[in-house]
This record gives C-alpha cells, sequence and structure tokens, in this order.
C-alpha cells in the first residue's frame, strides 16, 4: 500500500481541529515534500523524521515521498505532525503493520533525529477533542499524565519510535496508567499572616464571595500585596470542569502544563511594563496571555496606574465579557478569561497622601493626574474600592498573635454563600446579567431610596448603579438573609469610595 492517512490535532486557541496526514509513495527520484500550509518548524521535519526512521533500523523509501496536511487552509505550525508523519511514512513503505486499526487513533509527538519522541504544547485540548470523537490518543511519555486528565479517554504512551511501533503491532496494547488523583488540597497563604486591616480583609471575603474585583489603595508596605495573595486560597475548589479548562489554557501556553497545578486557583501578577499583547495574548501563532493564564483564578495588577493607559483599556471586554478574541489577518483565536481582577495603587504619586506622619507634599492637581491614569471605564467595572492604610507598629510585634481569622474560617462562609448564589441563579453575583440584576438583586423599599439618593449624588452610571446592587446581594448571601436591606446597601456604597472622591 502507498497511500496511508493518519489522524492528529493542531492548536488554534484552545480548540485542537483534527488534521489528517496523508502520505503517498509514488514513483520518481527519491524526496519529501509536504504540503499543507505548513510553517517552518513542520517543513524542517523532513530532516527529523528521515534520521529518526535511519536511527531506528527503519528504511527510508528510495521513492518520491508526499505528506499532504488536510485542510490545507488551517496553518500547521510546531514538531507535532513529526510522529503522524513519520508513522505514515512506515505504513505507506509497509514496515508498519498495526495489529489494530488506525483510523481508532490519534497521534502527537515531536522526533529527535534518534527517534526519541519529545512532548509537545498543546496535548490536553487535544485528548479532550480525541474524547469527543471517541479515539484513543497515542502521545510522547511525558505528555501522558497531561493526556489523561480527560477521563475517559484511552492513552498510549511511548518513549522511541520503536517502542511505539510494537505498541502498534499488539493485539490489545496497554493504555497508560491514568496519573492520580492530587491527595493533598493545594496550598495557598494563609490570612492571619495580614496584622490589622479589618476592613480590607471584609472587602477581600466580599471579593471571594461574590466574584467581584476589587482595588486596594494605600500606601507602600501597607500590606496590599499580602492580601491578593491571600484571596486564591478563599475561592471554592475548582471544579472539574473548571480545572480542565484552566489546564487546557496552561497547555497552548509557552510555560506548558504543569501537573503539580492540578486543581490550583491560577494566581497570576504581571509587572506594570507588561504591554497589551503580554496581558491579552497575541503573536503570530497567538497564545494566551496573563487574563487567560488567569482563567478560573486571580489577576493581580500592582501599581494600576504604572501600566500603560492603553494596556489597561484592553481589560474592558474580558471584563464583561470573560473571554478575549484574537484577530489576525489569516486566522482568528478565542481564549477563555474570566478572572477575578485585584488591583492595588497608592494614593498619589509619593504613595503617602493621608499617612499620619504628613510627609506628602503632592498637590491636589498631582494627586488628580496620578489618579486619572486610571479611565472611568476601568474604575467602573471594579465592585468594591477600598483603603489599606499603614498598620500600626504594634500590630507588626514579632511574637504578637494573630488579630484575625484564618482564611479556611472564611472560605467556609464563602463556600457557603457561593452555593447560594448558584441555586439561585446559576452563577456567582458578578456575573449576573441585567435579567438576573433585576430578579434576584432587588432591594426592600429603604434600601432602594438609599441607592437612589447615593446614585444622584455621586453620579453613578447605569453599571455603577448594578454593580453595588450585586455586592448588596453578596453581602446579604454572607448574613444568610435572602432579601437585600438598607445595610446591605450602605454597606456597598461604602466600598464605592473612588466615586466618592470623584463626587
Amino acid at each position: 500500500m502507498s497511500l496511508a492517512t493518519i489522524h492528529a490535532r493542531a492548536v488554534t486557541g484552545v480548540a485542537a481541529p483534527r488534521v489528517r496526514v496523508e502520505v503517498h509513495l509514488s514513483p520518481g527520484l527519491p524526496g519529501l515534500t509536504i504540503v499543507g500550509l505548513p510553517e517552518a518548524a513542520v517543513r524542517e521535519a523532513r530532516e527529523r523524521i528521515r534520521s529518526a526512521l535511519i536511527n531506528t533500523r527503519f528504511e527510508w523509501p528510495a521513492r518520491r515521498v508526499t505528506i499532504n496536511l488536510a485542510p490545507a487552509d488551517l496553518p500547521k505550525e510546531g514538531g507535532r505532525y513529526d510522529l503522524p508523519m513519520a508513522l505514515g511514512v512506515l505504513a505507506a513503505s509497509g514496515q508498519l503493520k498495526p495489529a489494530v486499526p488506525m483510523r481508532d487513533f490519534e497521534f502527537l509527538g515531536e522526533l529527535s533525529l534518534s527517534g526519541e519522541l519529545c512532548p509537545v504544547r498543546g496535548v490536553l485540548p487535544a485528548a479532550l477533542a480525541a474524547r469527543r470523537e471517541r479515539r484513543a490518543l497515542v502521545v510522547p511519555d511525558a505528555n501522558a499524565a497531561e493526556a489523561t486528565r480527560a477521563s475517559g479517554l484511552d492513552v498510549y504512551a511511548a518513549g522511541d519510535l520503536p517502542s511505539l511501533v510494537a505498541l502498534l503491532g499488539e493485539t490489545e496494547p496497554r493504555p497508560a496508567e491514568p496519573a492520580p488523583p492530587r491527595v493533598e488540597p493545594p496550598g495557598y497563604a494563609d490570612l492571619r499572616d495580614v496584622r490589622g486591616q479589618g476592613r480590607a480583609k471584609r472587602a477581600l471575603e466580599l471579593a471571594a464571595a461574590g466574584g467581584h474585583s476589587l482595588l486596594l489603595l494605600g500606601p507602600p508596605g501597607s500590606g496590599k500585596s499580602m492580601l491578593a495573595e491571600r484571596l486564591p486560597g478563599l475561592l471554592p475548589p475548582l471544579s472539574e470542569e473548571e480545572a480542565i479548562e484552566s489546564a487546557a489554557v496552561a497547555s497552548v501556553s509557552a510555560d506548558g502544563f504543569d501537573l503539580a497545578d492540578w486543581g490550583r486557583r491560577p494566581y497570576r501578577a504581571p509587572h506594570h511594563s507588561a504591554s497589551a499583547a503580554a496581558l491579552v495574548g497575541g503573536g503570530s501563532h497567538p497564545r494566551p496571555g496573563e487574563i487567560s493564564r488567569a482563567h478560573h483564578g486571580v489577576l493581580f495588577l500592582d501599581e494600576l496606574p504604572e501600566f500603560e493607559r492603553r494596556v489597561l483599556e484592553v481589560l474592558r471586554e474580558p471584563l464583561e465579557k470573560g473571554r478575549i478574541m484574537i484577530s489576525r489577518a489569516a486566522r482568528q483565536a478565542e481564549f477563555p478569561a474570566r478572572f477575578q481582577l485585584v488591583a492595588a495603587m497608592n494614593p498619589c504619586p509619593c504613595g503617602y497622601l493621608g499617612d499620619p506622619d504628613g510627609r506628602c507634599r503632592c498637590t491636589p492637581d498631582q494627586v488628580q493626574r496620578y489618579r486619572n491614569r486610571v479611565s472611568g471605564p476601568i474604575l467602573d467595572r471594579i465592585d468594591l474600592h477600598v483603603e489599606v492604610p499603614r498598620p500600626e507598629p504594634a500590630a507588626l510585634a514579632p511574637g504578637r498573635k494573630p488579630d484575625g481569622e484564618p482564611s479556611a474560617a472564611v472560605a467556609g462562609r464563602v463556600s457557603t454563600a457561593r452555593e447560594r448564589q448558584l441555586g439561585r441563579g446559576g452563577c456567582c453575583n458578578a456575573a449576573l446579567g441585567v435579567a438576573g440584576v433585576n430578579e434576584h438583586c432587588r432591594p426592600d423599599d429603604a434600601g432602594r431610596e438609599l441607592l437612589e439618593q447615593a446614585s444622584a449624588r455621586l453620579g453613578l452610571s447605569a453599571r455603577g448603579y448594578h454593580r453595588i446592587l450585586k455586592l448588596a446581594r453578596t453581602i446579604a448571601d454572607l448574613a444568610g438573609e435572602p432579601a437585600i436591606g438598607s445595610a446591605h446597601v450602605a454597606e456597598a456604597v461604602g466600598f464605592r469610595i473612588l466615586d466618592r472622591h470623584a463626587a
């Protein structure tokens, strides 16, 4: 047989479209031609495949070899097609005689010149796609643990090309063992480590309970970064579906997927010098940025006004929709980006406005220009604004007993509140749409009157009005109260300090 077809998977965002690797041997001068929109790394596979076959005691056919990667209009990049192309050559030349139908398998893997199978990125999305089409997946040994995270999928792994050929020759090949589940829960920093800052801790609990975004405003060294790092430990554990989505994003990123991070809420803290592409993703072959790497986790932006304004503006759509679409001339890639934003900033350029020692010498104009670096539309999308004052020296004394609750106690209340929200609206309060707000976030008469007064005085936008209602709903959920009262609305309005300053 001079024609063979092997199935593989491409990478487009977090999707994995199927690719047919068609190999044909024909009379003519020996040579290898690869068609089907291959990028440079795919074209270079001709040298890797030839050397790998020769060095593993297979014969390179003395015929003209044509490899077609279909569909032809889908760009192919990376070394993931080395293995299916090599198997196609072996099958077409009669050197591979599998005991199982090749149409029931999909193959991914890069080949070294010695024939060793090297790991590739994007295996988990490919595994999920193969499972949907009820095919088994064959990957290098180093990718087996990642692929087996797609439960219900038969995964086969090998360390080199001869081992894989032998495996395919078995009547009943043995699948790889599933990766062991995490025994210990993921470790997070404990909220009890933060001394004082009772109001900021309350805001952190509200943010965790309702999925709200949070802005911490305070002088240097007041504990803003410490508070942000403790938010993942207050959030409910990832569900199986959420863990898979988060791992799939990591799988297609430049760093790849680390099995040790399975089930752990992502925490991303890019430097303020990050570009827009680093934040939202991009490149000629689009890869996820920090907002997608924080999917189902926390994105912490420290020194918020120091980010370029155009970089911050790209957060508008993902904060509302939970996804980001990266468009290029030839194709588009969509990445999930349902993250929880925590931002921190100083109150003024020097950082000490309002500090008791009176060291700040910033003029009102300087303070306003500094705060204007963050646009109104971005601030309008942040539910809680809370001041984080400098703690008293006595609270920091070594040996002093912690003055707050541990993360586990707060996480228990957060989990109970989240269960109420999921049972009522199917999502956390921050994700409610307009219809959900109208149905589930209606305050009593006193609460509505208070909110109308606050809206008129602060000049709230419709978005700000709804976000206060969502936050008030979360406050009521934490208190275990079915209705939103004036006390809940008052506390929610109290967490919009930048709106008060603007007014």
